[in-house]
């Protein structure tokens, strides 16, 4: 936590320094006016995900295997999430103006969707965290010997008065089952208008009826990475081995395989359709990616990223905890450089040419400024969930409980 809290001040005095002499410390111009900060952007969208796809879709399908990840899972879903507005801010000159889009937005504009559906998103992920949560807030109350006299009050506050009874447990049960069903569009909406945010541009790369599903399984791909790398840190330092076992590995392993072979499908119809018909202004886009300037990132993403990955994770040896982090940590990072691979060559291509301006305006290279900026974001998401994950159980006591009743009977 130390390491952490200086990291983000160092990373807080170069958003200080950015705001004092604008953005003009950065690598952005006026060809490549989002770069790493909307890359960072569209990525903790993505990410914050996987909430719903662990604690809705898997819960509601009856998928019991998923019951210890699921407070993690909503854990990262809402860190990720409230920090993707916070990484918008990152981007203004004029941060002071951000009320201008609740003041004077309009309805016309996909950042005005996009604004409303984070913030709705957040809204309801912290309820899916804290509604199935009350039981275990009431068990922490009674059963930890060694707590503060704050903290006791304060579980106890926060457990509603709970005690246990048929009628309080069937309205927590019906009221998360309420919030798993009704998240489940509110999140396919969070990263479908982010997506809108790219595809209702002309914009070579970026003009595409596919973005939004082409988003959201990307979204999977990167979500279930990061909670592979939660539960193997969570499972080694909080000894949790017989709770989150071999067969969670194995499980999830098989999950991401699924929807990283879903993301592959969409990046071959991505880039297979205009690079056969090979337009003008296309070919110059999927030169510069398949043998340009971004080739050596671009199949660094696709193999190290996916094809790689999918291809090890056959083998049930690759699905054991030390291998599948390693894999895990792989797709999480080609997942960011991804997005940066979607935002940065696409605005590099304008139609009209580029001509009697900086050279730094033709090639975007971001700054030192702009890298320890966007670095914050991940380390305010990381004391985030190592702050929560102190104060709450991070595997459900009492629906683990339930459950092993359950398999006992």
């Amino acid at each position: 936590m130390a390491f952490l809290t200086l990291s983000l001040f160092v990373c807080l005095g170069a958003y200080v320094y950015q705001l004092n002499k604008g953005l003009v410390v950065t690598g952005l111009g006026d060809y490549v006016s989002w770069g790493m900060y909307i890359s960072n952007f569209v990525f903790f969208v993505a990410t914050s995900l996987i909430g719903m796809l662990i604690s809705a879709v898997l819960g509601l399908s009856g998928q019991k295997w998923a019951t210890p990840l699921a407070r993690m899972a909503e854990i990262i879903a809402l860190a990720f999430a409230a920090v993707a507005g916070l990484v918008i801010v990152s981007d203004m000159g004029r941060p002071d103006r951000l009320l201008n889009v609740f003041i004077h937005g309009r309805i016309q504009s996909p950042i005005v969707w996009d604004i409303t559906v984070v913030t709705v998103y957040v809204l309801i992920s912290t309820l899916f965290l804290y509604i199935p949560l009350i039981p275990d807030l009431k068990i922490c109350h009674d059963k930890i010997e060694k707590l503060h006299p704050i903290a006791r009050k304060a579980y106890k506050l926060l457990s509603l008065n709970y005690t246990g009874s048929h009628e309080q447990d069937l309205i927590i049960k019906k009221l998360t089952r309420a919030i798993a069903i009704f998240i489940i569009p509110v999140a396919f909406a969070i990263h479908t208008v982010t997506s809108w945010l790219f595809a209702n541009t002309s914009r070579v790369g970026w003009d595409s009826t596919i973005f939004g599903p082409y988003f959201i399984t990307g979204a999977f791909v990167s979500g279930t990475s990061a909670i592979v790398i939660a539960m193997y840190f969570f499972r080694t330092n909080y000894k949790l081995q017989e709770y989150i076992t071999l067969e969670h590995f194995d499980k999830i392993g098989k999950l991401l395989v699924l929807v990283s072979l879903v993301y592959l499908y969409f990046n071959l119809n991505e880039y297979m359709v205009p690079g056969y018909k090979m337009k003008k202004f296309d070919a110059r886009h999927i030169n510069a990616l398949f043998t340009g300037a971004h080739a050596f990132l671009f199949w660094s993403v696709q193999l190290g990223g996916l094809i790689i990955p999918i291809t090890l994770l056959i083998f049930n040896k690759m699905r054991k905890p030390l291998p599948l982090l390693i894999i895990a940590c792989c797709v999480f990072v080609g997942g960011w450089f991804k997005r940066y691979i979607i935002v940065v060559p696409t605005m590099e291509h304008p139609y009209l040419p580029i001509q009697n301006v900086p050279l730094n305006f033709k090639v975007y290279s971001p700054t030192l400024v702009e890298i320890l900026i966007t670095i914050a974001p991940m380390i305010l998401v990381l004391l985030i969930v190592s702050t929560l994950a102190k104060i709450i159980p991070i595997v459900p006591i009492q629906e683990t409980i339930e459950e092993l009743e359950e398999s006992h009977d």
